[in-house]
């Protein structure tokens, strides 16, 4: 048995794939849920004083937070799978969509060039989201589990608080150059990239204490927390190789 510098108990990364959850489902289903709609609410782009910046980064930061939640409670290989669904969901939608847009209106429904302007975005941004994403979300991932091994499990404000900094800085780089580039002109695109990382970092920052405690609430439910020893950080779920398996959760 592995204990950690509070001398608390450690789970193996081996449990949080292998051992069902009660919460787990509900994490999941609540991250991707945040994943598609900010997809959507993308289409509207927002200016709010000197900030321009799309709808979506207004629900999109819920998404890094419950990325933290997955690693920092169930270990880097379970949020893995979670995040490889969210994008197996996005692709779903994208071609949903495009598949009704080219199919033949009924003749009184008179919407199809608003159908048209808003949700054919939707793949693109989608597309855009999911290269974005799969590189930020994978950099945050990797700072906030390295992060908890080195402290031994202290500071979830500083592995939270970094992992961000640095995800989201990948994140909306690609993303607002993958989506809006050729839309908007090139300073329209530095301020919107501009006011969309501060505005996820800065909602980060100020719901850290909500992080902290939805933290603290589902490790005393499902009596587990998870530190990813000696494990491989793979792109993909399931390729992880745990090297150091310590017994009970």
């Amino acid at each position: 048995m592995k204990l950690n510098r509070d001398g608390k108990e450690i789970s193996p990364p081996v449990s949080a794939v292998n051992t069902g959850f009660s919460l787990l489902p509900a994490v999941a289903g609540l991250f991707t849920g945040v994943l598609v709609l900010s997809n959507i609410l993308a289409a509207k782009m927002l200016q709010i004083g000197p900030f321009v910046f799309d709808g979506g980064t207004i629900l999109f930061p819920l998404s890094y937070i419950f990325g933290d939640i997955l690693t920092e409670v169930y270990g880097y290989r379970a949020a893995r799978k979670v995040i490889w669904t969210g994008f197996a969901t996005l692709v779903l939608m994208s071609l949903s969509i495009a598949f009704v847009g080219v199919l033949p209106a009924q003749a009184e429904w008179t919407f199809q060039g608003d159908f048209d302007n808003i949700l054919r975005q939707v793949p693109r941004i989608a597309v855009a989201s999911i290269l974005g994403y799969f590189s930020g979300e994978y950099v945050n991932s990797v700072v906030l589990s390295k992060i908890k091994v080195a402290t031994g499990g202290r500071f979830l404000w500083f592995r939270a608080v970094a992992s961000t900094l640095a995800g989201q800085l990948f994140d909306t780089v690609i993303f607002v150059a993958a989506a809006f580039y050729g839309s908007y002109s090139l300073s329209v695109l530095v301020t919107m990239a501009l006011s969309n990382y501060l505005l996820k970092t800065g909602v980060e920052v100020i719901l850290l204490p909500l992080t902290y405690c939805v933290v603290g609430f589902i490790k005393k439910i499902e009596k587990t927390d998870v530190y990813d020893y000696s494990i491989s950080y793979s792109l993909f779920p399931g390729r992880g190789k745990n090297i150091k398996e310590n017994t009970g959760r």
